[in-house]
């Protein structure tokens, strides 16, 4: 049968999908989870929560630039399959955890033996036509977040109804979905398996060449720090405004969807716009409506004008990600893509696995909102480092060749 990248974008979303909405399911809710059957005492909930959010993420950090190497020799469909069986196994055995410390292990062997999603990412990137790549980027974007949407909602009324355990059960089947798709409907075109393997060392000084491209990376790391270092403490502060441990799973579930609910709507809408009036000022623009929508959540005292906020916030940080992404395709050589987007997912990793444990340790020190402050104001500083590089004749996008990036640099 004919190759068609079309069909493999759609398989490779509904991989996504599924990988994401298990991640989605139980992850909201650790907190609750390690206070009612792991035994963590309240007074230390928030800083067991970030450390069991953050391990993850540095071990995949660490771990990624390897898998992304082995992926270019031999191909990222076994990437995908690795990855998706794993995790299933992973989430199998969360479900009969005990003990915090034994949850931590499994938790850093999540993080050494993930992948999927940034495997299908480069896949896609390197399996589809070069003037389709950005669009195919682009509608890959939608299926992290329509996970983000069903899976909190899933995992909140499997919580509600059936216990925080078992929504590891319930991810577990859903993330072997996706590496049942992986085996049998991804196809990887043309793969040359004869090329020698990369070394990392060479990979990480290659892009420390491309200017641009490191300055993607740290505009990645920043901004996914900004969220991450709230990811802990949302179902903490929903509690926090009266919600009762009951009652908080599907209460939080929602909050935590309507920023994926938001990102659906408006991610494509950003996109055409910065085709017309260039991808750093919608960056800017996502940035700012960004810091300012976390800001204003100090007002909110109640959980449904907190919703409603967290939803606005969602519509302007959507321009964010696939921004990043379509500049990052337009920076970097076809050959040395899948490496790039490893790269870019080591530098996400890293600022995933910091932020919860920096929020977790800020939200045992001082009241919750005020790390919302904290929040909007390092991205509101993003922003206007990006402003202040873009009046400079250091500007790191002024050196690429790219299209986009000349247009970026027009305005």
């Amino acid at each position: 049968m004919k190759f068609s990248w079309k069909r493999n974008l759609f398989v490779l979303w509904v991989g996504v999908f599924f990988c994401s909405t298990a991640y989605s399911i139980s992850i909201p809710f650790l907190p609750i989870f390690m206070n009612t059957e792991l035994n963590v005492g309240e007074d230390y909930i928030e800083l067991w929560a970030g450390v069991a959010f953050g391990i993850t993420f540095l071990a995949s950090a660490l771990i990624s630039p390897y898998w992304g190497s082995l992926a270019d020799k031999y191909g990222r469909k076994p990437m995908l399959i690795r990855s998706g069986f794993a995790l299933a196994f992973l989430y199998l055995i969360s479900y009969f955890v005990r003990d915090p410390y034994v949850f931590i292990a499994v938790r850093i062997f999540q993080g050494l033996l993930a992948g999927f999603v940034p495997a299908s990412i480069a896949l896609v990137a390197t399996n589809t036509p070069e003037a389709k790549t950005g669009y195919a980027l682009g509608i890959m974007s939608t299926a992290g977040a329509t996970g983000s949407i069903i899976g909190p909602l899933i995992g909140g009324v499997v919580s509600h109804y059936y216990g925080n355990r078992n929504a590891f059960l319930f991810s577990a089947l859903i993330v072997l979905v996706s590496a049942l798709i992986a085996t049998f409907f991804v196809k990887e075109h043309n793969f040359n398996r004869s090329a020698a393997r990369s070394r990392v060392r060479d990979d990480i000084k290659q892009a420390s060449a491309n200017k641009p491209f490191m300055a993607l990376l740290a505009i990645m790391a920043v901004t996914t720090f900004s969220v991450m270092i709230l990811e802990p403490l949302l179902t903490v502060y929903v509690m926090e405004m009266g919600v009762s441990v009951d009652e908080a799973s599907l209460t939080s579930g929602i909050i935590f969807s309507s920023v994926g609910i938001a990102t659906i709507i408006m991610a494509p809408r950003w996109a055409k716009i910065g085709q017309r009036i260039g991808y750093s000022k919608i960056l800017i623009i996502g940035l700012v409506g960004g810091g300012l929508g976390n800001m204003l959540q100090i007002l909110v005292s109640d959980y449904v004008g907190f919703g409603l906020l967290r939803f606005g916030y969602g519509l302007f940080f959507a321009a964010v990600y696939p921004t990043i992404n379509a500049l990052i395709v337009e920076t970097t050589d076809s050959a040395f893509r899948g490496r790039a987007f490893s790269l870019n997912q080591s530098a996400s990793q890293l600022a995933t696995m910091a932020g919860p444990i920096i929020g977790g340790l800020l939200g045992s020190l001082m009241p919750i909102r005020w790390i919302f402050v904290l929040n909007g104001l390092v991205l509101l500083i993003a922003a206007w480092m990006i402003i202040r590089s873009r009046r400079s004749s250091n500007y790191a996008f002024t050196k690429s060749s790219s299209p986009v990036l000349k247009q970026v640099d027009r305005y």
